[in-house]
């Protein structure tokens, strides 16, 4: 394998990260690095500098703030797991980043990595899109709804580096999951919340990237129940097929994960 140069940077700050991405537009960020890494191996990453900022403790909290839970963009999978405030407060998250990967990825893999790289079988977007979570970045802030814009595709401007995620504390909310056995990736994820704002249904892995699921949101304002999104048909233009599934199997997979959802929001009301 024919290795390629690039340059190697720890950031001391936020600014200093900031500073660093405006002399190498074409450097990337590296937060746990569970997605760069293995896309430089695979030659479809090629940045010329790599900017860490994985220790920036500026970025590494957990917060109750104006009636919602804060999180830091560098706060690991685990930390967010553990976190007594997720689990009482938003018991359905500390679910969701159980679900990722396996102990070493969680100890490493940060939220706002995840969040930034919006992989279309990653977890972390279900949840910032069902609970309609804003983005805080550098510049501004971000609506969920906004954020999320396509495969590895966001509304981050270049240079622009997410700080914070905030969420919204739901009333009740339920995360199913049907991981792919080997890299525990979601084959189809989907995230319930019953919100101040209304009901957000939530579905990633399923196409190229997270979307909502708008007739299954209106049929659970209804009647908040399994049965109620048992009946909803999805339909697979669009959807991912693959080895693992056809888009067929995906559309059924997620009025299935729907219901399931739906259950677990019953029993664990916020």
């Amino acid at each position: 394998m024919i290795a390629y140069p690039f340059t190697y940077r720890r950031a001391q700050s936020v600014k200093d990260a900031e500073a660093m991405l405006a002399h190498a537009p074409d450097a990337k960020l590296l937060a746990g690095g569970h997605s760069l890494i293995p896309a430089m191996k695979l030659r479809l990453a090629n940045p010329s500098a790599l900017i860490d900022i994985s220790g920036l403790p500026e970025l590494s909290y957990i917060r109750e703030r104006d009636g919602g839970v804060a999180i830091g963009a560098m706060t690991t999978h685990s930390e967010v797991m553990d976190s007594d405030l997720v689990r009482h407060r938003i018991p359905a998250l500390a679910h969701l980043v159980s679900e990722i990967g396996d102990p070493a990825v969680r100890h490493l893999g940060t939220i706002g990595g995840s969040v930034a790289n919006n992989d279309p079988a990653a977890d972390y977007p279900a949840a910032v899109l069902g609970l309609g979570a804003t983005v805080t970045t550098t510049r501004r802030s971000i609506a969920a709804d906004d954020f999320f814009t396509g495969m590895f595709a966001t509304a981050l401007d270049e240079g622009e580096i997410v700080t914070e995620i905030s969420f919204p504390i739901p009333k009740r909310a339920g995360y199913a999951k049907f991981a792919n056995p080997a890299s525990r990736y979601a084959m189809v994820g989907v995230f319930i919340a019953d919100t101040e704002a209304g009901i957000r249904v939530a579905a990633t892995g399923a196409a190229g990237c997270v979307f909502r699921a708008q007739k299954m949101e209106a049929a659970l304002a209804d009647a908040f129940s399994p049965e109620a999104v048992g009946s909803i048909s999805v339909s697979a233009d669009g959807l991912n097929s693959d080895i693992h599934g056809s888009a067929e199997y995906r559309a059924h997979l997620i009025t299935v994960m729907a219901k399931r959802a739906v259950a677990a929001a019953l029993e664990n009301r916020t």
